[in-house]
């Protein structure tokens, strides 16, 4: 796409300048009518030109990427796809979709237990693996951070476990029960960009679970939201999202987190728009709680609030403690040099 984007704007832009420069004169066109015509074809025309090739082959590259992973995970309508009428079955091909995770029923696990057994994923079948045989158990109670560079799996991973990915490969079971099974109720999730809805603040808060309001205030101390709950105007005052900050929605969503019933808290960098101690004040919150948490870890002080922390570092994971990483692993130190701690771990 980039030779290309070089031709166009070397035929297109350059072009017409060599033809002014050669054919100008012999068309009887003035002297100053050739430099107004290349002072318009420098000035304004090429520039014009040069954003109208970049910006289509920018989207281009990403259009064709979004039609390739369409291509590769849904079926296409096609010669021979169809069952026809005399007995002829659909043509094979080889390259047929995976499946997507079968919600057939839903079971309640019996604990926060997450186990991972030989799990690989991959964005398509062709695609490399972002995550490879991967073998993880978190006991119930466990309190993981999962770090490493960007782009490399770890939103992934969050996903896997709370089955809105099935894997390639290898089981993921909550309490023995396969994720694609578990009852909703039994984990919760809290995204990067955290969902808030027009309604109360109480609506908001208390959508995953019923509560009673000295629960909800409760809630609302432990996770930090006392003060934004009070320049909205208590439970009772209209959420308008759009009026909100990243970091307020966070809270918003953190605090719906607190008070479901799940037992299985991920949260995939959903503190990264707080301030440092608002995100400890956050972890600490739902660590007193009690359950199964993994933090996705925005900073890599929550690996010091964490008792487990797994490095992922493409297909290569590594777990242990803060210290154990810190002396075993080059980029763990590589990472933890980028931040200078200022909270204590939680033990």
């Amino acid at each position: 796409m980039t030779a290309v984007r070089t031709l166009s704007l070397g035929v297109a832009g350059w072009l017409p300048v060599l033809l002014v420069l050669a054919y100008g004169p012999g068309l009887g066109a003035s002297a100053g009518a050739v430099v107004g015509t290349l002072a318009y074809v420098v000035q304004s025309l090429a520039p014009a030109l040069g954003g109208l090739v970049e910006g289509l082959g920018v989207s281009g590259v990403r259009l064709a990427a979004s039609v390739a992973r369409i291509r590769e995970t849904t079926p296409l309508p096609g010669p021979g796809s169809r069952r026809a009428g005399t007995g002829r079955g659909r043509t094979a091909t080889s390259r047929e979709p995976r499946p997507g995770p079968r919600r057939t029923r839903t079971v309640r696990p019996r604990d926060a237990r997450v186990e991972l057994r030989g799990v690989t994923f991959a964005y398509g079948p062709e695609a490399e693996p972002v995550v490879s045989g991967l073998d993880l158990v978190l006991p119930e109670g466990c309190r993981l951070a999962v770090v490493g560079p960007s782009g490399l799996g770890k939103s992934t991973l969050a996903a896997l476990v709370t089955g809105l990915l099935e894997p390639s490969s290898g089981e993921v079971r909550i309490g023995g029960v396969p994720a694609r099974d578990v009852d909703p109720a039994a984990r919760v999730l809290i995204p990067q960009e955290a969902y808030v809805f027009h309604g109360t603040l109480r609506e908001n808060v208390t959508y995953l679970a019923s509560a009673a309001p000295d629960a909800v205030r409760r809630a609302i101390d432990e996770v930090g939201m006392a003060e934004l709950a009070h320049r909205l105007g208590g439970l009772s005052a209209e959420v308008n999202p759009a009026a909100l900050s990243a970091g307020e929605r966070q809270l918003i969503a953190l605090t719906r987190a607190y008070l479901s019933p799940a037992r299985l808290v991920i949260l995939d960098e959903a503190t990264c728009h707080l301030d440092p101690a608002a995100e400890a004040r956050a972890e600490a919150a739902f660590a007193r709680r009690g359950g199964t948490l993994v933090v996705v870890a925005h900073r890599l002080t929550s690996a010091l609030r964490a008792r487990h922390v797994l490095l992922m570092d493409g297909t290569r994971v590594r777990l242990g403690t803060h210290d154990e990483l810190v002396a075993v692993s080059p980029l763990y130190r590589d990472l933890l040099g980028q931040w200078t701690p200022d909270v204590r771990q939680v033990s």
